[in-house]
């Protein structure tokens, strides 16, 4: 899975794409330049790069993602709790939590979170 690792370069232009898809490759590469400053080169190198890994396609000059950036990133966090946890969610939280308090209200949504999950 790890073709859903993206860099910080790499996520800010996934975002780019995300936040105005379906969009043309030729509109994307102006974008890829207000924002990050790309060559045209840079960015079309870039979105092969990430449809080779099955995040966007480029059909016909459009391009739109294959996958959300919701399930991506979800995806990106399974990988994390997998690999660094042995797959245990809990352990996930214990560790996370050690090191950063969580307030009252974040504590109230994992437990809204927990009790849409039992039904």
């Amino acid at each position: 899975m790890s073709e859903y690792k993206l860099g910080i370069v790499e996520s800010r232009f996934a975002d780019i794409i995300w936040q105005n898809e379906p969009l043309a490759s030729s509109e994307l590469a102006k974008l890829a330049f207000d924002k990050l400053e790309w060559k045209k080169s840079t960015t079309y190198t870039v979105l092969k790069r990430l449809c080779d890994r099955g995040i966007f396609a480029n059909e016909n000059g459009t391009v739109k993602a294959l996958i959300s950036r919701t399930e991506f990133y979800a995806l990106q966090s399974e990988e994390v709790v997998n690999d660094s946890f042995s797959g245990s969610l809990p352990a996930f939280v214990a560790a996370f939590s050690s090191r950063k308090k969580l307030s009252y209200e974040e504590i109230n949504q994992l437990q809204d979170m927990i009790n849409k999950m039992r039904g």
